[in-house]
């Protein structure tokens, strides 16, 4: 199939205007003619996943994260977003970033279901859709009544995590959960107004996770990378029972740090 008519498959899915105003989605370097075979699905386009690319042949490369987010004057091998962006050019490998649009249609109510949170409804509002309100995060309640600790624990267990950090009473029961995969840092407020007792997201500092217990939202930090990772999962699932006829390539979940 063309490009073109494997974006607008993608927009289907994601529609660009459910994007923020400051991200940058669509497709950021390519032919709309070209023919699409073989795809490759990561979280991030960083070297290793374009290198991968390359390496299995594939001719259109989609991720959640753009590799640019600002205008750039130039591009060559001794910069580091330069140099992906000539390995694509180069190997003829369409690259497409669906992020922000992908939060409100999909994100938010894909990682309340991994929690199996019920009454689910948007953290952030941002539209109204025939499928109902979507927006930014989420708020839930648990199946059951459930300590801050022991909610940390299964996040850790269902996102498949090598740890996760949380700020608040590990003995305090809760009843309502906000979630915003990412970096949510600022929805505290969002949280708070939702009647939530805890804020589940990602690059939680030091300081912002002080100042959420002492306004009366605990906090548990699973990293950006930690709740953001089931978009290839889910690409990739989607992608083979839409589109049976590409091959389809995944990045490892592996995370971009190490913890020793």
């Amino acid at each position: 199939m063309k490009t073109y008519e494997f974006i607008k498959v993608l927009d289907e899915l994601a529609p660009p205007e459910y994007a923020e105003s400051w991200d940058n989605v669509g497709l950021l370097e390519g032919s709309l003619s070209r023919e699409v075979h073989k795809v490759y699905i990561a979280l991030d386009a960083d070297g290793t996943a374009v290198q991968n690319a390359v390496r299995e042949g594939c001719d259109m490369m989609v991720t959640h994260h753009p590799l640019l987010f600002s205008a750039i004057k130039s591009i060559r091998e001794d910069d580091f977003i330069g140099r992906r962006l000539l390995m694509m050019i180069e190997n003829r490998i369409n690259y497409f970033a669906m992020h922000t649009n992908f939060d409100v249609a999909v994100m938010a109510d894909l990682a309340a279901d991994y929690l199996k949170l019920k009454h689910v409804t948007p953290l952030a509002l941002v539209r109204e859709t025939v499928k109902g309100p979507k927006g930014i995060g989420c708020v839930g309640e648990p199946e059951k009544h459930i300590t801050l600790s022991d909610l940390a624990a299964h996040v850790k267990n269902v996102f498949d995590l090598p740890q996760v950090r949380y700020y608040g009473d590990p003995y305090g029961n809760i009843e309502k959960i906000a979630m915003c995969p990412g970096s949510g840092k600022g929805m505290d407020q969002d949280a708070l107004a939702a009647g939530a007792q805890v804020l589940i997201t990602g690059d939680v500092d030091h300081h912002y996770g002080l100042d959420c217990v002492e306004k009366g939202l605990w906090v548990i930090d699973a990293g950006h990378h930690g709740l953001e990772h089931i978009f290839v999962s889910f690409m990739e699932q989607w992608l083979t029972e839409r589109l049976p006829e590409l091959e389809i390539v995944t990045d490892r979940n592996t995370s971009p740090f190490h913890v020793i």
